[in-house]
C-alpha cells in the first residue's frame, strides 16, 4: 500500500512457527488494515527465538526511511524481549521506520505523525515508553527463569521427577487482553485466540494473575 503523494510503503509481516499453523488470522488483519498481499513477507515453519529467517531479512532490505511495518502482534515480530528491544530500536530510529502492533494499538506511530510525515514527539515518547516496558519484562522474565530453574532442580533433586516442558511465557500481548477481559470487551475464546494459546490456559493464566475466579 502506498501513500498518496509520496513513495512511502506499507509492510506486512507474518510468521508462524510450524508447518502445521496457518496464517489466515494474521493475513485477514494485513487486508484489514490495508497492507497490498505484494508487500507481505512471511516466514512459516520458523520460530521467533532469532531473527535469522529468510523472509524477515529479504523485508529489511526493502524497508527505507518513512515506510511503515505492520504487524499482528509482537510476538510475531521475535520471542526474546532483550531482542525485541534491539531490533524496534534499529527499525524506529536507524531505518526511520514506523512500526503498528495491530493487537496494540496504542503503538500505532503512524497516528501521530506530524504534517512533514514524520512521527512527531508524542509518538516517539510512547515508542521510548514502550521500550521501557519491555525492558521491565525482559528483567522480570530472566529473573522468573533463573528462580524457576531454582526451585525445579530442587524439586527433581527432592521427588526424583524429571523436568517437564518449560512453562509458556506470558508475552505483553497477554496483558493487554486480560485487561480487554476484565473490561467486558472481549470473551475467554477471544482472548485466547487472540494469543493462539488454550482457553483454558488464557483462564488460568487470568485466575493466577488478577486474583480472581473466571468461570
Amino acid at each position: 500500500m502506498k501513500n498518496k503523494g509520496n513513495m512511502e510503503t506499507t509492510y506486512g509481516y507474518i510468521r508462524v512457527s510450524t508447518q502445521e499453523q496457518n496464517m489466515d488470522r494474521q493475513l485477514i488483519a494485513m487486508d484489514e488494515y490495508g497492507v497490498s498481499r505484494e508487500n507481505i513477507f512471511s516466514d512459516h515453519g520458523f520460530s521467533g527465538k532469532d531473527f535469522n529467517r529468510p523472509a524477515y531479512q529479504q523485508m529489511l532490505r526493502k524497508l527505507k526511511a518513512r515506510d511503515t511495518l505492520v504487524i499482528k502482534s509482537i510476538d510475531r515480530l521475535g520471542r526474546n524481549y532483550d531482542e525485541i528491544i534491539d531490533e524496534w530500536r534499529m527499525i524506529t530510529r536507524k531505518l526511520d521506520v514506523d512500526i503498528v502492533v495491530l493487537d496494540m494499538p496504542v503503538l500505532n506511530m503512524t497516528s501521530l505523525k506530524g504534517k512533514n510525515g514524520s512521527a512527531g514527539v508524542t509518538a516517539k515518547l510512547i515508542s521510548a515508553i514502550f521500550l521501557e516496558v519491555l525492558s521491565c519484562f525482559a528483567q522480570l522474565e530472566r529473573e522468573k527463569i533463573h528462580q524457576r530453574q531454582k526451585e525445579g532442580i530442587a524439586a527433581a533433586q527432592a521427588k526424583g521427577i524429571r523436568f517437564g516442558r518449560p512453562p509458556m511465557e506470558r508475552t505483553p500481548e497477554f496483558y493487554i487482553q486480560m485487561g480487554k477481559y476484565l473490561n467486558g470487551e472481549i470473551t475467554i475464546r477471544e482472548g485466547a485466540d487472540a494469543l493462539g494459546i488454550s482457553h483454558s490456559t488464557f483462564r488460568r493464566w487470568v485466575n493466577e494473575q488478577a486474583g480472581i475466579e473466571v468461570a
